[in-house]
């Protein structure tokens, strides 16, 4: 059991720092997706289509495996993180782009009005009401992004299911081992969808309506 909490401490590095990495790249990605021009449009669009159209194990391999190609070499927890980041920045930036459209445009312009740019008003305006929209899906990313973690095993990470690996490899008891893996990834599952689903309740605003969109 130690070896197996070790490889689950393993697994919530990768999640939460893929879905750090995730997030700080889609806020920027969905202000540009709502308030940019046609070629930042564009460019963005290129990039979530590329990200959302290949395989997560072919963006860990081209990462872990290609790039030392051209001298840049990473270990495969980080070639784990990057890949997996990336393609979930594609998939956050869509979920932030939803809850932006969902707040009404005459936010930003009472925000324009008080002498704010649109950066500063998506800032301090439209991104707090933004942010409570987005968090049950953002929910969902994370059980994805979890349970995606797994194909670390693929680049020797010893993450949980690599540590499960290990283990029946001497115990010989497969279906113990997989069962307890599973285990311990449903419990992990319910603890932070619960925990989330309590800051989504504290954040609610009684009466608040997102029903308007006008971009």
């Amino acid at each position: 059991m130690p070896a197996l909490l070790k490889g689950m401490w393993v697994t919530l590095q990768i999640t939460f720092l893929t879905l750090g990495l995730g997030l700080v790249l889609a806020l920027p990605i969905s202000f540009g997706q709502v308030y940019g021009n046609k070629w930042i449009k564009a460019f963005i669009a290129g990039y979530e289509k590329i990200l959302r159209s290949i395989p997560e194990l072919v963006i860990l391999f081209l990462i872990f495996y290609g790039f030392p190609k051209i001298g840049v070499r990473f270990s495969p927890f980080v070639a784990v993180v990057l890949g997996l980041g990336f393609r979930s920045s594609a998939y956050q930036s869509q979920i932030f782009r939803g809850a932006i459209n969902s707040v009404s445009s005459a936010q930003m312009r009472a925000a324009r009005s008080l002498g704010m740019t649109n950066l500063k008003g998506f800032i301090n305006v439209v991104l707090p009401q933004a942010v409570r929209i987005a968090l049950p899906p953002w929910t969902n990313e994370f059980t994805i992004v979890l349970k995606d973690s797994s194909l670390a095993y693929a680049l020797g990470v010893t993450e949980l299911l690599r540590q499960g690996g290990y283990i029946i490899a001497t115990k010989y008891e497969p279906m113990l081992i997989y069962l307890t893996v599973a285990a311990m990834y449903f419990i992990v599952t319910i603890i932070i969808n619960k925990g989330l689903g309590s800051v989504e309740k504290r954040l609610a605003i009684p009466g608040f309506d997102v029903r308007e969109t006008v971009r």
